[in-house]
């Protein structure tokens, strides 16, 4: 297989559709993000990278929390709506009808309709150039009962979670293995 070649930039592809909340009581918003991931598992530790001349630049960097909602795509419409508007000029819950729910641990709300959100709370800022990453400390996982079984165990794969990929979203689907599966020999009829 032959490659092309480009100059480095950001095509780092599929990432997580997720809409962050922030702010407080009537100054609470939410911006559409798909830069965020894990950096810690212990302490679990998350980032958001944002441009410093969005809206919600300012109400993280006054509070110094946030939420990150996942986002099924069922509201992917919504949540992209959200990523093109400004919460400077519209009430972006009120617009897209998203229920404010308080969270647990901080004091933005989380979105109820999201099937699991991460309560963050800032640590650090990077300035990195065209984007600031907040870098936080997940202080509580909040998940719809419907993606939980009766033991407790989580099953996101239930929640029909959307990604996104350089311009366009995509629902994600089919399961095609487990963390692992590459080594573990399959089972006999004797092993069982």
């Amino acid at each position: 297989m032959s490659k092309i070649t480009w100059k480095g930039s950001a095509l780092l592809a599929p990432v997580p559709v997720t809409a962050v909340t922030c702010g407080e009581g009537d100054e609470a918003n939410i911006i559409t993000v798909a830069w965020t991931g894990i950096l810690s598992s212990n302490p679990p530790k998350t980032y958001v990278s944002i441009r410093p001349e969005r809206h919600s630049h300012g109400l993280i960097t006054k509070t110094g929390e946030l939420c990150i909602n996942l986002v099924p795509s069922l509201l992917c419409k919504k949540v992209d709506w959200c990523g093109v508007r400004s919460g400077r000029d519209v009430n972006k819950f009120d617009a897209v009808k998203f229920t404010k729910e308080p969270c647990t641990q901080i004091r933005c709300p989380q979105i109820a309709e999201s099937p699991l959100t991460l309560e963050c709370k800032v640590t650090d800022v990077l300035h990195l150039g065209s984007h600031d990453a907040f870098i936080c400390d997940i202080v509580a996982v909040n998940a719809d009962e419907s993606i939980v079984d009766e033991k407790g165990k989580l099953h996101l794969e239930k929640a029909g979670l959307a990604a996104y990929s350089h311009g366009e979203y995509f629902a994600l689907g089919k399961k095609i293995g487990s963390f692992g599966y590459s080594h573990n020999k399959k089972r006999t009829k004797k092993s069982r």
